[in-house]
């Protein structure tokens, strides 16, 4: 790449000697050069010439001299590389030079290997500053891009660097999330376009800013649904933790959308939420125009049949038994055996709770409930009737009671 260098100098022989001395240089396309008489000849080529990597500046000029015109260059955002030029006697201005931003200084009367020398160091220097800026150029563009799927930190990290953590093709243990809300389409049907457009942005920038407080990594959101991914593409041994507790917060937040919006006569459904842990395939799967970190496997079909498994249930959440055995201090109650769609074996599951949920004696009752169910005990219909008839809204009990009430025994459930 061509160096752009801007001589101010009001010798009217100056640019004649350079043009020779350097006709190399300038033929082999290493240098270019710009005169200007003084300092507001000089603003006015550079503010016409925005590619310049260096002004030579004598420092006794006519109308504006070289100190004020490096205050001027001084104020500008893009701070160019400059050398000033003076009398070997006016060390003082040379000094003032340097503490404005000078990068180097020549002494008059000029010796023109000296002055070559000194082109050639500051271009090697203008040479580090441009790199440095591409780089911070690439890592905000990077940055922008990744902050749509990653936690500020991951985010910055990647930009920062690239090979910092692996987003390609590989098999990784992770937890992962769903999230949907119930009869979404119908109500999109309902809305003003204005008015949907307000709803799913506040609604969606609300769940990103708690999954990134999580750490997570937004895989996809497909309308108002988000897949999360924890454990990838950084390594997070307490990936299971932050897969519950985010999916406690995003019930808590969803929970107070809904209802801020009711104030607004608009219902909202319920946002689901379903979680599992395991293997799962994970990269950036999109070709070479897009960027797609995505996960691929039996794990996160899994997660997305929990979140669909909610509507049966009665529940907002569900996680299966093994995301929720490597949490270390897990809170909840059992949901069930869950044949999920499309799988042989039953999957047990439970639904998280916070902590005040799981000390409200309404769980202690459920759960004694629930392990006379676990036995086939004849009296796991009695005890869900007597929760249910205090805890009308626990659908997940009332769940259970119909199963029985319609002769069904023990903790296998069938999934639509």
């Amino acid at each position: 790449m061509t160096t752009r260098i801007l001589v101010v100098d009001d010798e009217p022989d100056l640019e004649a000697l350079i043009q020779q001395k350097f006709r190399h240089q300038i033929r082999d396309g290493v240098v270019s050069f710009l005169f200007a008489r003084d300092g507001i000849e000089a603003l006015t080529v550079l503010e016409a010439k925005q590619d310049v990597d260096l002004v030579v500046t004598d420092i006794n000029m006519p109308r504006m001299d070289g100190l004020s015109l490096l205050q001027k260059l001084q104020e500008n955002k893009e701070k160019l590389s400059t050398v000033v030029v003076s009398a070997y006697g006016d060390m003082s201005n040379i000094r003032t030079a340097m503490n404005r931003g000078a990068f180097d200084f020549l002494i008059k009367p000029i010796d023109f290997l000296d002055f070559e020398t000194t082109v050639a160091k500051t271009i090697r220097h203008v040479e580090v500053l441009r790199d440095a800026r591409r780089r911070q150029a690439d890592a905000e563009r990077a940055y922008a891009s990744l902050s749509r799927y990653f936690s500020p930190n991951l985010a910055e990290r990647l930009a920062g660097d690239a090979d910092a953590i692996n987003l390609g093709s590989q098999r990784r243990e992770l937890a992962t999330l769903f999230t949907d809300i119930e009869s979404f389409t119908r109500l999109v049907e309902a809305l003003e376009p204005d008015v949907l457009g307000q709803l799913l942005n506040d609604y969606l920038t609300g769940m990103t800013d708690i999954v990134f407080a999580h750490d997570g990594t937004v895989s996809k959101i497909v309308g108002d649904a988000l897949h999360v991914l924890f454990g990838a593409p950084g390594e997070q041994p307490d990936q299971a933790d932050r897969a519950v507790n985010c999916a406690l917060a995003l019930d808590e937040y969803s929970q107070s959308f809904r209802r801020r919006w009711e104030k607004e006569s608009i219902a909202l459904g319920v946002t689901r939420i379903g979680v599992h842990a395991g293997p799962a395939i994970v990269g950036n799967f999109g070709g070479s125009r897009f960027f797609d970190y995505t996960a691929y496997g039996d794990t996160i079909n899994i997660a997305a049949r929990l979140e669909a498994a909610n509507k049966q249930l009665g529940t907002r959440i569900c996680v299966s038994a093994i995301l929720a055995a490597k949490v270390k201090e897990f809170r909840g109650r059992p949901v069930g055996d869950l044949m999920l769609r499309g799988r042989t074996e039953a999957l047990p599951a439970f639904e998280p709770l916070s902590v005040k949920q799981y000390e409200d004696p309404a769980t202690k009752s459920y759960l004694e409930a629930f392990a006379k169910l676990e036995v086939a005990d004849p009296g796991a219909m009695a005890a869900f009737a007597a929760h249910v008839g205090k805890h009308a809204d626990d659908q997940l009990a009332s769940f259970h009671l119909k199963r029985l009430l319609h002769e069904a025994n023990g903790t296998q459930i069938e999934m639509d």
